[in-house]
């Protein structure tokens, strides 16, 4: 399918996981990707894979996500799509009873400020031109809690969940979609290491899953697209989750 030809799509955290996997598809898709990654050889290589161009940036850092937004739209003209997911999820996040004020601040800047950076200075191209597609990266642990806590990243993504909201119900009027992407446990580098350095505690996660499996990147990719395409024209301000059912579950099959 070619549900974004013509069009420009910006995804940062491009570099791996569900951000190259996503660049692959919105490039499938037609539309022109600029990959954007604090790692350069990893956006690079994503880069290339999508048939598009690299942006290096810290989006935590207004300086650089301003920067970015402006040279898209100098650029290419116009922005249609941005995917705002870049975050991470240090082993210091933990309980709250053991994660520091610097852990805490760190997971906040990169997963929730860099939502907010990154929306403030897209949507005012948006507006420019009438339309467009913003989604942010969430996660099914916005709308739900966990015994095996990583306290920051849990709070960060429910304020990503909140601010999306809000966002999609004052631009609806202007054409702007603002959705909140909310994926279950994903077969990324992230979950990977997990399993490598705390089997025990990964091996809690899956149990939870009604499918019985974590999810691929790929298929997350396919609901960004489909948030990013005109199929979802009258979907904004939502919680989309993707989650195998998690959300859903009081228990799982055997």
């Amino acid at each position: 399918m070619q549900r974004l030809q013509d069009r420009v799509a910006v995804v940062t955290g491009a570099g791996s996981g569900i951000g190259l996997a996503s660049a692959r598809r919105l490039a499938a898709e037609g539309a022109t990707v600029v990959a954007v990654d604090i790692d350069e050889t990893a956006g690079k290589a994503a880069a290339q894979e999508a048939g598009g161009r690299f942006i290096a940036a810290d989006v935590s850092c207004e300086d650089d996500v301003r920067g970015l937004f402006d040279q898209v739209a100098a650029e290419l003209g116009r922005i249609d799509i941005a995917f705002n997911n870049a975050g991470i999820s240090p082993p210091e996040d933990d309980s709250i009873l053991a994660t520091g004020i610097e852990a805490w601040r760190r997971v906040q800047e990169v997963n929730l400020t860099s939502v907010y950076l990154c929306c403030k200075h897209v949507i005012p191209h948006m507006l420019r031109q009438g339309k467009g597609s913003v989604i942010n990266t969430a996660s099914f642990v916005a709308v739900m809690g966990a015994a095996t806590s990583q306290i920051s990243y849990t709070a960060s993504k429910g304020g990503v969940l909140a601010m999306t909201r809000e966002l999609g119900v004052q631009f609806a009027r202007e054409g702007i979609r603002v959705n909140a992407l909310c994926p279950g446990p994903v077969n990324t580098p992230l979950l990977r290491e997990l399993f490598a350095k705390d089997p025990e505690r990964a091996a809690r996660r899956l149990v939870h899953i009604p499918m019985g499996r974590f999810a691929e990147p790929e298929e997350i990719a396919a609901a960004v697209a489909f948030l990013a395409s005109d199929d979802s024209s009258f979907i904004t301000a939502s919680q989309f989750l993707v989650d195998g059912g998690i959300s859903g579950a009081y228990v799982t099959p055997l």
